[in-house]
């Protein structure tokens, strides 16, 4: 007995010192009596169990992920299927070219996901945490590589997120935070989501945080952005036709060059005295 619990402790140390190389499928085990090999998180699935049940699924059933453990696995390219997922932890899960197209996913931890290339597309992201995903292959930011989140339930949303060109094109983002990773730092530490050159038409975005974010060259035509908080956000070069900002907060928001043609409600705003380069935004 003795040795057998000496053998799942040392298996379990070299486990945790190949954790970046070989990956939850190893992991996620130790070795219990009689050699047997154990889950450590009864929770935690391997990428093999994921491709598996994806394979044994029949035609039009949904795979039930909700509420396991799906961390650090590569999942790259795969097609989910509508699965349900909700309450999933995919920390640091590699996403990249994955199909999660209507998948429900509401309350997962996505926090450190790679999703270049990923389809969210009509997902149900709702709660979910997605801080600082990976999205691109190099420094360059190439938007041909952001993911797609058109039509998502982003509701309550947590994100702090750096993306060029990504698609929200009619999603739901009320109550979202998409501001600065960590509101109780010091603001000159704090990283801003940069959400630059991104498709937000026809997003729904009442009471959204985007404070500091940056949002250049960005498209919210069309979009309802009633009491969103927008302060100290850098708007320059932004499409603003049509939206409505009944209510929003424009508190030092930089609208230098944006588009302000057909904008609802901007009579309304708070911090209207403070917003700098209205002067220079196309009404």
């Amino acid at each position: 007995m003795g040795r057998q619990i000496a053998a799942g402790l040392i298996f379990g140390s070299v486990c945790l010192g190949l954790h970046l190389t070989a990956g939850a499928a190893v992991c996620g085990e130790l070795l219990g009596p009689e050699g047997v090999v154990i889950r450590a998180d009864p929770n935690a699935l391997t990428a093999r169990d994921v491709t598996t049940a994806f394979f044994k699924a029949k035609p039009g059933h949904r795979v039930d992920f909700s509420g396991r453990t799906l961390r650090d696995l590569d999942l790259s390219g795969l097609d989910f299927g509508r699965a349900e997922m909700a309450g999933a932890d995919l920390f640091g899960a590699d996403l990249t070219n994955a199909n999660l197209t209507g998948v429900n996913l509401a309350g997962g931890n996505l926090n450190r996901v790679i999703v270049i290339r990923a389809d969210f597309s009509g997902a149900n992201l709702k709660g979910a945490v997605i801080m600082r995903p990976s999205v691109s292959t190099s420094l360059d930011y190439d938007a041909a590589e952001s993911p797609k989140f058109a039509g998502a339930d982003m509701r309550n949303v947590r994100m702090t997120a750096k993306m060029v060109g990504a698609d929200f094109r009619g999603v739901n983002l009320t109550q979202a935070n998409l501001g600065p990773h960590e509101p109780r730092a010091d603001i000159s530490a704090m990283p801003n989501s940069v959400y630059k050159s991104c498709d937000f038409s026809g997003a729904t975005m009442t009471d959204v945080d985007l404070s500091r974010a940056v949002l250049v060259f960005s498209r919210f035509a069309g979009a309802d952005l009633r009491r969103a908080n927008l302060s100290n956000a850098d708007m320059s070069k932004v499409d603003l036709s049509g939206a409505d900002l009944t209510g929003a907060d424009l508190t030092q928001t930089n609208l230098d060059g944006a588009n302000l043609a057909g904008v609802i409600g901007f009579e309304t705003v708070r911090g209207r005295e403070t917003i700098l380069n209205l002067d220079r935004a196309l009404r």
